[in-house]
């Protein structure tokens, strides 16, 4: 059962030498690909490939559509492409849909293009919006049966594809956009052109390995006429640069052999050009291009009267003795206005600046937290140019600047669209979508009711330009009135959790983290319908708003929650009353703000939980709830870096569960500490790993003192090779695990709370599982579809383990019987576990108008080392056979659901049995057929015989 070669073993101990580099470097397409069928083979060989993953929501919030595309010919039936939960189709417009592309090598897609007359689906992986959790492709697939069968056609080295376009005649001819790498340098960037379906391709535009093409469009009177764009960025864990002057845009006249570049013609062009969008369309039988940017330049300075009060522009360059001759009024309404803390009054500050311990400056540079500078900015930000000679000259289309639409953050969208048949009709799509009516002079915000923010994707209706197709970080929405209302289409359950929680409460709550879409709790029984339209209430109830992140649950409540959004912002909830404090940190006056993670970890004690702990770069503790912080440590990372991200910062913390004050803190640059006093001293124990990595998980055991389990992860480096460790002396040596792993980054490393041998991983592409303290892995679950997985809780009481995908919302899949899968079951030809009871109820089999009859059942667990067919047989418990059935099974872990009920002919001496010494007529069992014509056991002990191969094993089946 357990996967094991000499020649990954070779591969995995040299992979380890050369992970103790200075510097980690992209891993190439071929390891990649070569992880895809490792995961294969880890799931054909795999023990528990036939335990059920059930997903649990939820799907009201929906995920980030990356693409959108209909049949013209009946726009009811339509897929949608999503960041990083795969194709799904619907042909009921948006009522229902089921995933098409779950078990490729990478479910994370950046654009889709289809050939409705033929039924080809061409899929371009890796999304081209270039945030922080924009996952790599492994390039282009085609589909000839609408997505029951996939093709990989190449492009390994893409990562991320931005645009793919077909021939509108020529079916073996497409283009496509590439990206390119996200957090590296490649030089397999670019336009690529194949005649031949896909076979073979052409790279025929090339601008410069940190420049990639962006978007690409057809001229729809002239297909040899293609129009791309280019846009230089550079991404790393510390900064982000969107714009170069590599962005511009090229135009093709030979159906793309040849391109050149459309410059000097009145479109920006420069260091601070951003990412650009493209479209055409038709008006009075010309052509027009649009051109969609972020204009990374400052806006020119406008010439307006003072305001009223201190500005933060003032304060950046007043002198102490000016600073000193305002009065407190003034002072005063800036702090306030500022939401400065009370304890920071006029004469505090006046107090402050003339002792010379602050500059008037560090009133400003109090207030420039990382949430802050995401949204004010100075930048141009979105503009639409126009052009009616095929990108000879250019014109702004719109006198007035289109705030709002992009802040900082134009890297995320800029895209465009029109009506192919008036292209006077215009959407930009960003923070908002918006539309204009003549030809992008004026605009007008569509972004209504149910219609979330962050906007992707469009499909224009060309028979009927006012039914419009939406994507956005909120799924799918869809307009008949041309975007004056909308309705949500959102039954996938495809939310992108960054870290879940549960509660101990009954039964049990889950909780989550979303991308976008903030943080929510729900019922583990959860099963998804559509009751809810009715009722009005939705078994999830959002708790908090912004970028969810992490959640403790103060359990012995089971009502106090601490959670927040982005960039270390965290409250104290009261679920009870739905007060909301905050609960952060706050640096000192004269103080730079704190540096927090964008996912700030928090932990909340096991040993006293009103003890929380939070991570900046220091750790801090609370012992009073968040009420009041006293940072711990000093500086636990590398020292930040100079960048426009956040880093040098900590991004997990834990204390031990067996000894308080037990505590370690990972970095995102790679630094691993611990403190075995309550944070008195601190020691560095990276020594012996690689270097420079983010450590994703780390956790004390719950099994040996010294114990602690590491995961790092090279996504940031465009490393996708696997480091997870384990260490049983504090850290002061470490042991490298899972040696047989494919290469995938892992997100989550947990030990099982109750069998200290088994431990699970979570991957970008699904959860893994070990028997032996990991030294090897096997994949969990076939039902589990192979989405980024970004946390694991194992429920302790209900031995469930659920899994916070960062696609597929959350799955729940019960571990009871992996738990007990000792050596010694292993080494057994045949194991059956003991089966759940039941309870009788008289209404079993009971009929209801135009539904199906209630039955009861039962799961029954066994464990089997071969495939084939397994028997079975109900027996009371002095013997009498009452039925028998036979099912098929796979190698390992088994369930099938058992139902009680008999055979007739069993009837009679079933009665004497349950009625033997029974000398009171009134008091004789007697057993009546169900509505459904079956017979069911009465109350009692009976026994589940299963037999395998000459193996016979019974078990006890209770009916309570």
């Amino acid at each position: 059962m357990q996967y094991r070669s000499l020649q990954l073993l070779s591969l995995f101990f040299l992979i380890s030498l050369c992970a103790l580099r200075a510097q980690p470097t992209a891993t190439p397409a071929a390891e990649r690909l070569q992880g895809m069928a490792q995961r294969k083979s880890l799931a054909q060989q795999s023990v528990a490939a036939s335990v059920d993953a059930q997903s649990i929501g939820p799907s009201v919030f929906s995920c980030r559509v990356t693409d959108v595309d209909a049949d013209p010919a009946d726009p009811t039936r339509f897929y949608v492409a999503y960041a990083s939960a795969g194709l799904w189709f619907t042909e009921s417009n948006g009522a229902s849909f089921a995933p098409v592309f779950d078990q490729e090598a990478s479910m994370t897609i950046g654009d889709i293009a289809v050939d409705w007359k033929r039924q080809i689906i061409w899929v371009g992986t890796g999304e081209a919006n270039s945030s922080r959790s924009s996952y790599a492709g492994t390039g282009v697939y085609r589909s000839a049966d609408g997505g029951k069968s996939w093709e990989w056609r190449g492009l390994p080295e893409s990562h991320h594809i931005a645009r793919i376009v077909l021939h509108p005649t020529d079916s073996n001819t497409l283009w496509v956009a590439v990206l390119g790498h996200l957090y590296s340098p490649n030089p397999e960037r670019g336009v690529y052109k194949s005649s031949d379906g896909g076979k073979t391709w052409t790279r025929t535009l090339f601008i410069h390995e940190n420049t990639g093409a962006i978007d690409l469009c057809l001229d729809p009177q002239n297909p040899n006429t293609l129009y791309a764009a280019g846009w230089e960025r550079e991404r790393r864990a510390w900064n982000f640069k969107g714009a170069g002057a590599g962005s511009g845009i090229w135009k093709s006249t030979d159906g793309g052999a040849t391109w050149r570049l459309l410059s000097g013609n009145g479109f920006p062009s420069g260091e601070n050009t951003g990412r650009i969008g493209l479209c055409t369309g038709l008006k009075n039988g010309k052509t027009i291009l649009y051109a969609s940017l972020d204009n990374q330049n400052l806006k020119p300075k406008k010439q307006e009267p003072p305001k009223e009060g201190l500005s933060k522009e003032a304060l950046r360059t007043i002198s102490k003795a000016d600073f000193l001759q305002l009065n407190d009024e003034k002072i005063e309404g800036y702090l306030r206005d500022n939401g400065f803390p009370e304890k920071y009054t006029a004469k505090k500050i006046r107090d402050l600046i003339e002792k010379n311990k602050i500059t008037p400056q560090a009133l400003v540079e109090y207030l420039e937290d990382a949430n802050a500078l995401l949204v004010e900015t100075d930048y141009i930000g979105a503009e639409v140019y126009r052009s009616e000679d095929g990108g000879a000259t250019w014109t702004r289309t719109h006198l007035e600047p289109l705030d709002g639409i992009h802040f900082t953050y134009g890297y995320y969208f800029s895209t465009i669209y029109c009506n192919p048949k008036d292209a006077d009709q215009v959407y930009l799509l960003g923070f908002l979508i918006i539309r204009s009516q003549d030809g992008g002079k004026t605009w007008k915000s569509i972004n209504g009711d149910n219609v979330h923010v962050d906007h992707h994707a469009l499909w224009i209706n060309p028979n009927q330009p006012k039914h419009l197709i939406n994507g956005n970080d909120g799924g799918v929405n869809i307009s008949w009135d041309n975007g004056a209302s909308w309705i949500l289409a959102n039954s996938p359950p495809v939310g992108q959790f960054y870290a879940i929680a549960v509660d101990n409460a009954d039964p049990y709550q889950v909780y989550g983290g979303a991308q976008d879409n903030g943080v929510w709790v729900g019922p583990s029984n959860y099963t998804a319908s559509t009751e809810w339209h009715q009722s009005g209430k939705y078994p999830y109830e959002s708790l908090l708003g912004g970028d969810g992140m992490q959640v403790a649950v103060d359990t012995r409540d089971n009502q106090t929650v601490y959670t927040g959004f982005q960039f270390g912002n965290y409250f104290r909830i009261d679920r009870r009353s739905g007060r909301r404090k905050p609960i952060s940190p706050k640096h000192e006056l004269g103080e730079r703000p704190y540096r927090f993670n964008w996912q700030t970890p928090i932990w909340l004690s096991k040993h006293n939980q009103d003890i929380l702990y939070l991570g900046a770069q220091k750790l801090f503790r609370s012992f009073d709830q968040g009420d009041n912080w006293e940072a711990i440590s000093g500086d636990l990372t590398g020292g930040g870096a100079k960048g426009n991200v956040p880093f040098g910062t900590l991004s997990t913390v834990h204390e031990s569960p067996l000894r308080f004050g037990l505590l370690y803190t990972g970095s995102d640059d790679g630094l691993v500490h611990v403190s075995r006093d309550g944070g008195e001293n601190w020691q560095n124990i990276t020594a012996g790993l690689p270097e420079k990595l983010w450590v994703s998980s780390l956790r004390a055991s719950a099994h040996e003192k010294g114990r602690v389990y590491l995961a790092l992860n090279g996504y940031r480096w465009d490393d996708f090779n696997t480091y997870i460790y384990r260490s049983d002396d504090f850290g002061q040596s470490w042991t490298r695990l899972g040696a047989n792993l494919p290469a995938e980054p892992v997100n989550a490393l947990r030990e099982d709370p109750v069998n200290p041998d088994l431990l699970y991983v979570g991957t970008d592409h699904g959860v893994y599982f070990s028997l032996n303290q990991g030294q090897s892995f096997q994949r969990l679950s076939d039902s589990l579809p192979a989405a980024p997985v970004h946390d694991l809780v194992v429920h302790p009481a209900a031995a469930d383990l659920i899994v916070g995908s960062h696609g597929r919302s959350m799955f729940k899949i019960s571990v009871k019987q992996l738990q007990q899968l000792s050596q010694t079951i292993l080494e057994k030809p045949l194991h059956v576990f003991e089966p759940g009871k039941l309870k009788h109820n008289r209404n079993w089999g009971r009929k209801s108008n135009w539904s199906e009859p209630r039955e009861p059942s039962t799961s029954i667990h066994f464990f089997t080392q071969t495939p084939g067919k397994i028997s079975w047989i109900l027996k009371t418990a002095d013997g009498l056979t009452m039925n028998a059935g036979e099912r098929d099974c796979a190698a390992g872990l088994n369930s099938f659901n058992f139902v009680p009920d008999f055979q007739e002919k069993q009837l009679k001496s079933y009665l004497k049995i349950l009625n033997e010494g029974q000398k009171d007529p009134k008091k004789m069992i007697d057993l009546s057929k169900a509505e459904n014509g079956k017979y069911y056991l009465y109350k009692g002990s009976y026994l589940i015989e299963l037999a395998k191969d000459g193996q016979k094993i019974e078990q006890k089946l209770l009916i309570e």
